[in-house]
């Protein structure tokens, strides 16, 4: 008779397949005990999470919006473009637009700000990729780096510096491009490469000698036509510190 309730036992483990079967005893219940179903129905096996929607990063998204923006302030103008166009462009719910931005100028600023950051970082590679005894070299590196800059991005310069609302002139004589030039040359001066008695007046000079080339309508638009420019400006740079253009 024990047997018999040993095999039963069993038996009902096996039927059930539950992990501890309610009517056996522990001792008897010796074999393995499978975990395919339980007594709502069968156990299945973990499903693989839903993935879910990768949420871009604030500073992502901002330069999102930004990019649509500036194409649709290129193409259309300011005034003409709409929030719901530059959130459209940029794939996103309109009231996205406002966690980032009070308004379209709010916007424009921005993009001003994105320029010159951009004209600078071109300029910090062209200087800093020169050994560092090169002080000649860093000043026509930085002079054709700043001119490109300018160069390559004419519609938005205009669009942001030029069109309405117009920017301060403060910033023709206090911005991060001065700022750099300013550096390179009290820089120079303390190594000796050239002579300057007032590194921020002659910075606030040159940039403006330069400003006001690039800024000419129509300026440089052959490949031919921007090589002479780049090469008279270099020149230019370099004859206001004393120095030898290589073509003298």
């Amino acid at each position: 008779m024990p047997a018999i309730i040993a095999v039963k036992s069993v038996a009902c483990c096996l039927i059930s397949r539950a992990p501890q079967c309610a009517t056996c005893l522990p001792a008897t219940c010796t074999g393995p005990i499978p975990r395919a179903v339980n007594e709502s129905g069968p156990v299945l096996p973990p499903a693989n999470p839903v993935s879910k929607p990768r949420t871009k990063p604030p500073e992502e998204r901002r330069d999102e919006l930004m990019t649509a923006a500036e194409r649709l302030f290129l193409e259309k103008g300011l005034e003409q473009t709409t929030i719901e166009e530059i959130t459209t462009g940029a794939g996103v719910a309109k009231g996205t637009f406002y966690l980032h931005f009070s308004s379209k100028t709010d916007v424009l600023q921005t993009l001003r700000a994105r320029f010159v950051q951009g004209v600078q970082g071109g300029i910090i590679a062209a200087v800093e990729g020169l050994r560092h005894e090169d002080w000649r070299g860093k000043l026509a590196a930085w002079s054709t780096a700043c001119a490109t800059g300018y160069l390559d991005a004419a519609g938005l310069h205009h669009l942001a510096f030029v069109a309405a609302p117009p920017a301060t002139r403060e910033g023709l004589s206090r911005n991060i491009l001065i700022d750099h030039l300013n550096e390179l040359l009290a820089a120079g001066a303390g190594e000796n490469a050239w002579s300057v008695s007032d590194p921020r007046f002659t910075a606030v000079f040159l940039f403006n000698a330069l400003h006001g080339v690039v800024n000419q309508p129509g300026i440089g638009k052959t490949p031919a036509a921007r090589a002479e420019l780049l090469r008279a400006l270099e020149v230019h740079f370099l004859h206001g510190l004393g120095l030898p253009s290589g073509i003298d």
